[in-house]
């Protein structure tokens, strides 16, 4: 039953992606070793978007490690259905972090068996476009692996997620999967653990850069970030890095609203006047602006359909399936038009 869920949501989030934002782009798939375990290192710039898209945008099961305070109460049966591992913090409680060793256990047999993996080597999330300093998680969690089960293949994948925005639906996306690290023949046997763990993180730290369009913090970063935008990011990945990185004073900056452009997607608002009033209360309960497109996401998915489904059925019964298949067709279309609109 749970297999069924997982797939069933994967394949329904792989196709609702392609509704959520105006277009993907996705480079180096065909990078993803098949022949090993893999564990797949994404930034983290968008909260619980990032592992909805690797895992609804990569062939296989994936098997997520995340914080140990989401664990547990009502919804313990999704978070075993969705593969998701927890991870104990001395936040949680000095006495809690022994429980890592079992869950280590299991990561580093699951990909001795050619499994995937996903871990977030960065620390935290954030909404910033370049790669902030990675933790050894990820790296020693693959060494390890790799020192329980020396005769199996595992690798290293860096992956970037690159938004065209990070609180804005219907922007682009660039998911770029880059050169995977053979950890078999990365680590040296005349090295230190330490040593060979710093290696690893040093490797994947590089090659995460060459994943994002920014990849660092430079004393131009503000400017650059203002011209990533939707004209700027209908560019192919590499041209956008080349031209953000050596000419993007050249580039257009993100467009400023007008009165005009407000007006319009205020009344654009109306049709779906309720669920987006909602959406915006429910946003509001998150103090981390991380989470605004992340929320977003998920209400777009789940919510506004329900409220489609529920509101047309009392138009339906009320004034014909005619007036109810004018009444979707004018909110979605309100929805994508309002958008495009306000979409920087």
């Amino acid at each position: 039953m749970k297999a069924f869920f997982y797939f069933f949501v994967k394949r329904l989030l792989h196709y609702y992606n392609y509704v959520y934002f105006r277009d993907i782009k996705i480079y180096g798939q065909e990078n993803i070793p098949k022949d090993g375990g893999v564990l797949f290192s994404p930034n983290h710039q968008g909260a619980f978007l990032d592992p909805i898209i690797i895992g609804s945008m990569t062939p296989k099961k994936i098997t997520s490690l995340t914080r140990s305070d989401v664990f547990g109460g009502p919804f313990q049966w999704f978070l075993d259905a969705f593969q998701m591992l927890p991870v104990y913090r001395i936040r949680n409680g000095y006495s809690n972090l022994k429980k890592n060793d079992l869950i280590f256990e299991k990561c580093y047999k699951l990909l001795s068996q050619g499994r995937f993996m996903m871990m977030f080597s960065e620390g935290g999330h954030h909404d910033e476009y370049f790669l902030q300093r990675l933790s050894k998680g990820s790296s020693r969690l693959v060494f390890q692996a790799l020192k329980q089960y020396p005769d199996k293949k595992i690798y290293l994948m860096p992956v970037g997620i690159n938004y065209g925005h990070h609180r804005q639906p219907r922007c682009s996306l660039h998911l770029f999967f880059g050169k995977p690290i053979f950890v078999n023949a990365t680590t040296d046997s005349n090295l230190t653990e330490a040593e060979n763990i710093n290696k690893l993180r040093d490797l994947l730290e590089e090659r995460m850069s060459e994943c994002l369009w920014i990849s660092e913090n430079s004393e131009h970063y503000a400017k650059q970030k203002e011209k990533i935008n939707r004209l700027t990011t209908q560019l192919p990945f590499d041209e956008l890095k080349k031209e953000l990185k050596f000419n993007f004073s050249t580039l257009p900056n993100r467009k400023k609203f007008n009165t005009i452009s407000l007006i319009a997607g205020t009344l654009l608002s109306i049709p779906n006047i309720i669920p987006l009033w909602i959406t915006r209360i429910v946003i509001s309960k998150f103090d981390d602006i991380v989470f605004v497109s992340s929320m977003k996401y998920a209400m777009g998915v789940f919510f506004f359909p329900i409220w489609w489904f529920s509101s047309g059925l009392g138009i339906a019964y009320t004034f014909g399936n005619t007036i109810m298949t004018w009444y979707f067709l004018i909110c979605i279309s309100s929805l994508f038009l309002r958008q495009r609109i306000l979409l920087s």
